[in-house]
């Protein structure tokens, strides 16, 4: 119990996604699982999971692993997302192999992760406050172990494992992250119109014409691919990207 209070004092103290994310990586390896995906989007409508510029996805599988999963479209075909998307909680890979639960499409993702070697864990997926949210993680045992195996690590350790899954979720939302990104000028004239202030009153402010802010406000609306500044405003802050210390130079 002190280690994981430990643990979960340094995760809920960590400065940024990346150290986040080594920490949980770190984490999860010692219980067994040595690669994993997380997933989140604030952008889910029906059955659609948003623009994958919008995702927030973190991984530590190999690239070559990343590129055949993304760009053959089985993530969109795996089924434990399918799961994930209609559940909440931890899911045992298992569940793939009951009958009646792989559909056919399926299949090609499940064979492209048993030759990439991707073949025992379990999932979990993360309560959702939204219809438009959803996040989940896959946590896949490292090379060697079976089914049965992490069965035992889940039988032993589960509930641990989950807890500790869970909180990461909830911090990564407190931490700047997008794929995204606007520069330091583009967040500042976003702040200001968060604020309630107008184009007029950001040019006096920053002793800027308005034609440059209304430029501003144009390439931060084309970087976060919104029509509307009011958008733009929504989505640099769902992503951290408003009001944020220390941030980095444009």
């Amino acid at each position: 119990m002190k280690d994981l209070v430990a643990h979960l004092d340094l995760v809920t103290n960590a400065p940024s996604v990346e150290n986040l994310w080594s920490l949980h990586c770190d984490a999860m390896a010692s219980f067994g699982f040595d690669r994993l995906i997380y997933g989140f989007t604030r952008y889910r409508s029906g059955g659609s999971l948003g623009d994958p510029q919008d995702w927030v996805l973190l991984t530590n599988h190999g690239d070559a692993y990343m590129e055949g999963f993304l760009s053959h479209g089985h993530v969109y075909r795996a089924p434990m997302i399918r799961w994930a998307l209609n559940n909440t909680g931890p899911c045992s890979w298992r569940w793939m192999a009951e009958p009646g639960n792989l559909l056919d499409e399926e299949k090609s993702a499940v064979s492209f992760n048993l030759s990439q070697n991707v073949n025992a864990g379990y999932t979990v997926s993360f309560l959702s406050v939204s219809e438009r949210t959803k996040g989940a993680i896959a946590l896949t045992a490292q090379p060697g172990l079976t089914q049965d195996h992490v069965e035992e690590i889940w039988a032993e350790h589960g509930h641990v494992i989950t807890v500790m899954n869970n909180v990461m979720h909830l911090k990564i939302p407190t931490l700047p992250y997008s794929q995204r990104q606007l520069t330091k000028r583009q967040r500042e004239v976003l702040q200001w119109v968060g604020d309630g202030k107008t184009t007029q009153d950001i040019a006096i402010l920053l002793e800027l014409t308005p034609a440059t802010i209304e430029k501003h406000l144009r390439l931060a609306r084309e970087a976060l691919d919104v029509e509307t500044t009011a958008q733009a405003v929504l989505k640099a802050a769902f992503y951290n990207q408003m009001f944020v210390i220390d941030s980095e130079a444009a």
